[in-house]
């Protein structure tokens, strides 16, 4: 049994105050209190009243039955004598007959006829005296208790004599007493206390009624009865009442309300708890054997789901954060394996070409691309990935890099394609497949070879005009089937004509009412302005987008990629905007100094490929020879003047014998030789190797030599690669 205090109290849910509540053991104590009162005193009236009921038939039949046997016993023709001699022309007349007279003797021998009653409080007989217009008068006899009256009354004063109501007795206000109707016993309270009366008719020897007969029995012991009986009923009733609250009360309170009340306040303690683990539960002592039992084992195990719901949920927050922060690691590695430096080529005046990737998801499958893979010859890629998200990321990867690696290798754009098919169908239990426009444009005639492997048609611009689609035969997609070949298509670009490539997600793009933008609108949107530069181009596009999108979400990738042709005069004089920038050549050794800034990185790699190109380098020494400079320009952009600003200058120079390339990082930072820190240890797990000397590690397995020296203030960092 709790021992808290049976008075009102706060309750607490969810942190909030809430009104102010009687606790259910109080609610419950006055509901039966009240109900078992009502209930004692329903039993008690129900009780009186079947008492007096029973009661007074029992006399109403015994005052029957004794006026019946008076009517009886009395001779008639002396009362119909004693009638007419007592109808004299006055009352007075009555009350002075001298004694011994016949109608004394008829008067006595009634009344010796009472003395062989028992237990009648009153014998009185009504005789007929007058009948007039004004109504009846009666001769009224009583006997009460050995005395003898007589008077002469009019028939209201009759019945208030015999103690009846007015309603009754109709028969003596019209017939007097020659009616056959008796009258039917009543319980009065008058004078003489609680009486039961009831009446006969006298009858002659002709038959003929000739008085009424009354009898009064006193009922005043019943009453008496019933009222010493109500007494001890309410007293016993009250007792027991009082006894049976108590138990009740302890009873519900032992087996209701104090478990409710813990349960309550186990409810409450939970719900405002800071902590959720199964140690918070606080096992109770609830064993009713009933609902409230039921109702706490539901509660307990709701609790025991929620803290299970809250670990869960813990658990897939913090994997979902885990997740969000690969997902965002992996768009960063997507987004710079796509080139996003524009201009891409700024010492090049003879193109312009521009290009975004809006991915659905935190990564997508669409992916661009352009490199040169010589002097001359400029490659461009537009390619979407069927899927999305992280299979579909994967799987561009993949075929951005093999379709890369074999340009640079050599080959037609079908060949190309090819390769990359053949590679992609090995092992594609996941039956992914990419669809690719590519092309490769000689950038000094203008001629160029395409291949479509189910993309999007290309959009065309020639100088002067408006954009059109170029609808010619696809072939099937890349990965789709093993030894596909690819149809190639050949096209030739004047000094002004411009190039729009894209992928669905630019045509499929959806409104709020599942309304797809469409090619017109995206040709409308290209002819808005179609003298604009290739970023511009882009712009517009992507604001009609928005405009037809109106936030709808979206559920594919947008990419698009837009190139100008310019020719070998070029539309602007050739230079570049990297910051202290100036290229020299001391014989056969280049050299450009960069701003040692990350953002440098793609300037500082087209550095070395156009430059290692010239030397034919083979594709696969050239990708060694990018891995290995990222790493080295990378560490100098990020340590060697700490917070400050500083330049790096790059050399590159030829190698003969054997052939080969020489490659310098000088620049003016704090003194650090690469070479000296320990070469960490492969062989261990990631856990455990000591973090940091990896990158260093690599470029020193990848070139086939490497040394450092500190001169004139600066670090000379120098790499060989031969080929």
């Amino acid at each position: 049994m709790s021992n808290r205090p049976e008075k009102s109290k706060k309750i607490q849910l969810n942190n909030r105050k809430v009104r102010k509540v009687k606790k259910i053991s109080t609610r419950l104590s006055l509901i039966i209190s009240i109900g078992m009162t009502l209930l004692v005193l329903i039993l008690i009236t129900a009780g009186v009243i079947a008492a007096l009921t029973l009661s007074f038939n029992i006399y109403y039949k015994k005052t029957d039955q004794t006026a019946n046997l008076c009517s009886g016993m009395i001779n008639g023709d002396f009362i119909e004598k004693l009638r007419k001699d007592l109808s004299s022309p006055s009352f007075d007349h009555v009350r002075s007959m001298p004694t011994g007279t016949e109608r004394e003797e008829a008067a006595r021998r009634w009344l010796d006829f009472n003395n062989y009653t028992d237990g009648i409080t009153q014998l009185a007989m009504v005789l007929e005296h007058t009948k007039d217009t004004m109504g009846a008068e009666f001769i009224y006899i009583s006997y009460i208790k050995g005395n003898v009256s007589m008077d002469l009354v009019d028939s209201e004063n009759l019945l208030g004599a015999l103690g009846y109501e007015s309603v009754l007795m109709d028969e003596f206000r019209t017939n007097g007493v020659n009616s056959n109707a008796k009258v039917s016993p009543i319980i009065t309270n008058g004078s003489y206390g609680w009486l039961s009366t009831g009446g006969y008719p006298i009858y002659n020897s002709d038959g003929k009624p000739v008085a009424v007969v009354f009898v009064d029995i006193s009922v005043m012991d019943i009453v008496s009865s019933i009222a010493i009986f109500v007494v001890v009923e309410i007293i016993l009733s009250a007792v027991f009442v009082v006894l049976i609250i108590l138990f009740v009360i302890k009873y519900v309170k032992r087996r209701v309300a104090s478990p409710l009340e813990e349960l309550t306040e186990e409810v409450d303690r939970f719900a405002n708890s800071d902590e959720y683990d199964k140690n918070s539960i606080k096992e109770l002592n609830i064993n009713t054997g009933d609902e409230i039992e039921l109702l706490y084992q539901s509660t307990n195990k709701m609790q025991r789901n929620i803290i299970e719901y809250m670990e869960n949920l813990t658990r897939v927050t913090s994997e979902k954060e885990r997740i969000g922060a690969e997902l965002n690691v992996a768009t960063q590695i997507q987004a710079d394996m796509l080139p996003r430096i524009f201009p891409p080529f700024p010492e090049r005046c003879d193109f312009d070409l521009y290009a975004s990737m809006n991915p659905a998801k935190e990564v997508g499958g669409d992916f661009y691309d352009f490199f040169m893979i010589d002097g001359k010859h400029l490659v461009l890629v537009m390619a979407d990935v069927s899927g999305k998200g992280v299979p579909a990321a994967l799987f561009m990867v993949i075929a951005k890099t093999l379709i890369k690696n074999k340009a640079y290798m050599g080959g037609s754009p079908s060949e190309i394609l090819a390769y990359a098919n053949e590679q992609l169908c090995e092992g594609n239990d996941a039956e992914l497949f990419v669809t690719v426009w590519m092309a490769v444009i000689d950038l000094e005639t203008g001629d160029g070879i395409a291949v479509n492997a189910g993309h999007e048609h290309p959009v065309l611009r020639r100088a002067g005009g408006n954009y059109e689609f170029v609808i010619y035969k696809h072939s099937p997609a890349v990965a789709v089937m093993e030894g596909m070949k690819f149809r190639e298509h050949e096209f030739h670009l004047n000094p002004g004509d411009s190039i729009f490539v894209y992928t669905d997600g630019v045509p499929e793009s959806t409104n709020s009412n599942d309304e797809l933008m469409g090619s017109e609108r995206m040709l409308a949107a290209l002819n808005k302005n179609p003298d604009a530069e290739p970023e511009e181009v882009l712009n517009n596009v992507n604001q009609s987008i928005d405009e037809f999108v109106a936030g709808a979400e979206q559920f594919d990738d947008t990419t698009m990629m837009s190139f100008i042709y310019y020719g070998k005069d070029g539309k602007k004089e050739a230079g570049t905007d990297i910051e202290h920038n100036k290229s020299k050549k001391d014989g056969e050794v280049m050299e450009l100094r960069f701003a040692a800034k990350k953002d440098k990185l793609d300037d500082v790699i087209k550095f070395i490929n156009e430059n290692v190109e010239a030397m034919d380098c083979p594709p696969r020494v050239m990708m060694q020879l990018d891995v290995a400079v990222e790493e080295l320009f990378v560490n100098i952009a990020s340590y060697a003047y700490g917070d400050g600003e500083g330049d790096a200058i790059i050399r590159v120079e030829p190698q003969d014998e054997p052939k080969g390339v020489i490659v310098s990082f000088i620049d003016s930072g704090s003194p650090y030789d690469p070479l000296k820190k320990k070469d960490p240890d492969v062989t261990l797990s990631a856990e455990k190797r000591q973090i940091g000397g990896l990158g260093i590690f690599m470029v020193k397995k990848s070139m086939d030599d490497m040394f450092y020296e500190y001169k004139d203030g600066q670090n000379h960092l120098t790499i060989v690669k031969h080929f």
